[in-house]
């Protein structure tokens, strides 16, 4: 499997399913799995091997300031190069041809365009069988966009050349059908998951203390979690925000992320006249990560276009409701939650309105989604993976 960054070294949803599928995968016995990723570092991971694919020579591989963002290589002779993601992605695709020679596989998973061309070097090289797994699209980040050219071309070449394509849900399928002509039969719906028993547990004291003040005098918090990014859709959200502070003031919105909208999204807010209803909290990990999710009364993921989006079943798991939009994989498979079109700030505004106005409502959609989420697990999709490698091993063979 060629993956681009897994827990804790992660930046978003990606390595967060990277991980519980393949810990699902693991627990089987007929599969042998080895993840192979473009840096160096210690993920504490005991269920599979885990090998970083370097360049000749290198000493170490290091995701510097983000899995996306810069990498920095050193040398064995002492010198450092820096590596942006595009240089990155040639470099690891380099480094994971060599090992088409060191190493033994039947089937090649590879996730998102990071690793596509990687897989056709081994493809190229020993003729194996790639499954391509594609859990967002570049016209998925560019907000409905073409977006980058160079991505887009990676894309639709590995696409077409694929033996197999896996896409997060029905709307992605759509998307590359769309953007890139291939046959709908070359592509497969496999739905990610969320395993309940992976999520830490909250414990006694919220880290938000200042929000449970307000709280326990009447206020009410809408919160959002992910990248600060044109895709999220979080200008929709902070001009559906300017609309619920008219008609109740005593809402506060707290968004905890970081991307390339940062500061456009604090200036926006401010030109609202809602920048006192709003706190900008950063990129989060850990229990401020957790207690993001309990402190809200609403959880919204307003994206223009989201391929699947874990965050409302982490949100579920936490105890907060969700409103997400008819934009996202993940309103396919979660039905007791709130959903709007992007686009519709209005109606946004209403729906979460009617959440923070209304306990009842937010008790009856948390439990609703908790039950739901109960009977969902990555093992299903795991038996739909197993499925797909034999297929492909033994056409290979055959």
């Amino acid at each position: 499997m060629l993956g681009w960054e897994l827990p804790p070294h992660n930046s978003g949803g990606l390595g967060v399913a990277c991980y519980q599928l393949c810990q699902a995968l693991a627990s089987r016995d007929d599969i042998d799995l080895e993840f192979v990723l473009p840096y160096d570092a210690d993920h504490g991971i005991d269920f599979m091997k885990i090998r970083a694919a370097v360049p000749q020579d290198v000493e170490h591989v290091i995701a510097a300031g983000g899995i996306y963002d810069s990498y920095l290589y050193k040398y064995v002779d002492g010198h450092e190069e820096w590596q942006d993601i595009y240089g990155q992605a040639r470099m690891f695709e380099e480094a994971v041809a060599r090992l088409a020679y060191a190493m033994e596989f039947d089937v090649v998973h590879a996730h998102d365009w990071l690793t596509f061309r990687a897989a056709l070097r081994l493809k190229e090289a020993t003729g194996c069988p790639i499954i391509l797994h594609v859990h967002a699209l570049e016209s998925d980040r560019a907000g409905g966009n073409r977006g980058n050219p160079l991505v887009h071309e990676i894309e639709a070449e590995a696409l077409a050349l694929a033996d197999q394509i896996v896409a997060v849900s029905e709307l992605t399928k759509r998307a590359i059908v769309r953007d890139y002509g291939i046959d709908p039969a070359k592509i497969m719906v496999i739905h990610n998951s969320l395993d309940w028993s992976n999520m830490e547990p909250l414990d006694d004291e919220n880290s938000y203390r200042y929000l449970e003040q307000m709280k326990s005098q009447g206020w009410r918090v809408v919160s959002n979690i992910g990248r600060l990014t044109m895709q999220k859709g979080l200008t929709s959200l902070l001009q559906a925000a300017a609309e619920v502070v008219k008609r109740a003031p005593k809402t506060i919105f707290l968004i905890v992320g970081n991307g390339d909208q940062y500061y456009e999204l604090i200036e926006l807010a401010a030109s609202l006249g809602i920048g006192k209803n709003v706190i900008f909290a950063d990129f989060q990990r850990g229990k401020r990560w957790r207690d993001a999710f309990a402190i809200a009364d609403l959880f919204v993921m307003p994206s223009v276009s989201e391929p699947f989006g874990l965050t409302p079943l982490e949100a579920t798991v936490y105890g907060a409701p969700s409103l997400i939009t008819h934009q996202s994989g993940v309103s396919e498979i979660l039905h007791n939650c709130l959903k709007v079109d992007f686009w519709d700030t209005h109606e946004m505004a209403n729906q979460i309105l009617a959440v923070v106005n209304h306990d009842a409502l937010k008790q009856e959609l948390a439990m609703g989604a908790k039950r739901e989420l109960a009977s969902t697990s990555w093992h299903k999709a795991a038996e739909g993976f197993n499925n797909l490698y034999r297929q492909h091993a033994q056409g290979a063979m055959a």
